[in-house]
């Protein structure tokens, strides 16, 4: 019915982290027995207003709160994790949350990121084969010799194989290695040939193609529910407006990211066809009777708890309209 993002962007005009994170561990408990289907973590760093570096340390206490939800990580941004180290908390990870958090891993495309971490971004390519080549057989449970290291991850993840692995990414480059590993493909553009590439690929390999999720068009990628639109535009505004501006930042030469908006201010955000709603419970209502979950980022660039907490609340509402009327 709904998913929540949480990428814990804390810019200086919002609520710190001392008060975001423990926030965002009580929406999850609170939110998953009302129509919480996932969780969402993503991750940056060299980041000027906080974004989650560490999305594996919130997905384990997420997990430590949690019974039922699922929790996905997208993306990693692999070739900056040591696979060996990686692989190992995956396995403790898998283990603590009884299977429910999968991964979704992709080459990122901040320079800033591959500086700080001291990783070669010309490279990625190679280096993002490499690591999940590795990664992959060390989550299977394999021993192994690579490069005339004895290596064996323990303890072995509690899934069989491991948890779920998705590749992300909209290029030929992530269709062709979804395909060559036998994984399925998470994409926020829906580039003209991409779902063709990774299926031909697949039967290249052959391999038979996982689970495609690729954005719809006109559809909204981050949502709030309220019952006064005007208002709730007038106080999220700004937060919305911010990570706005700082997504668009990360792709300055990329406007085929569904999620993705160039506006210059909040009235420009608002538009028809904006990325990012505010709806009333019963247009969210009707959203969810259409099978589309409520994309919700309860905590938008700091949105302080206290201000964020009635915009879930609206959107149970949503859920629990959308149930009596079908």
């Amino acid at each position: 019915m709904f998913t929540l993002r949480f990428d814990m962007r804390a810019p200086v005009f919002g609520a710190a982290g001392r008060t975001l994170y423990p926030a965002a561990l009580d929406m999850c408990a609170w939110a998953e027995s009302r129509g919480a289907i996932l969780t969402i973590l993503s991750e940056h760093h060299a980041t000027t207003d906080n974004h989650l570096p560490a999305p594996l340390v919130l997905a384990s206490a997420i997990a430590a709160r949690t019974e039922r939800l699922g929790i996905l990580l997208a993306a990693l941004v692999l070739p900056l994790w040591d696979p060996v180290r990686l692989a190992e908390e995956i396995c403790v990870l898998d283990l603590i949350s009884a299977g429910r958090v999968s991964y979704a891993v992709g080459v990122g495309h901040r320079a800033e990121e591959y500086e700080q971490l001291g990783v070669d971004m010309r490279r990625r390519g190679r280096i993002a084969d490499e690591n999940l080549a590795l990664l992959l057989t060390l989550l299977r449970g394999d021993d192994m010799v690579h490069h005339g290291r004895r290596i064996r991850v323990s303890p072995a993840a509690g899934s069989p194989g491991g948890p779920t692995i998705l590749i992300a990414g909209g290029s030929a480059a992530a269709a062709d290695r979804a395909a060559r590993h036998g994984l399925g493909l998470i994409a926020q553009t829906d580039a003209p040939g991409l779902l063709d590439r990774y299926e031909q690929a697949c039967r290249m390999y052959g391999q038979r193609p996982g689970h495609v999720q690729l954005p719809a068009a006109g559809v909204p990628t981050v949502v709030f529910v309220a019952e006064d639109v005007d208002a709730a535009w007038h106080d999220l505004g700004p937060h919305l407006l911010h990570d706005a501006r700082m997504a668009a930042s990360y792709r300055p030469a990329d406007d085929s990211v569904a999620s993705i908006s160039r506006a210059e201010n909040v009235t420009q955000l608002r538009a028809a066809g904006s990325p990012y709603r505010v709806l009333t419970v019963e247009q969210a209502a009707d959203m969810i009777r259409a099978g589309r979950p409520l994309p919700l980022l309860p905590l938008c660039a700091g949105l302080p708890p206290e201000r964020a907490w009635p915009y879930l609340e609206f959107a149970v509402d949503a859920v629990q309209t959308a149930r009596r009327n079908v």
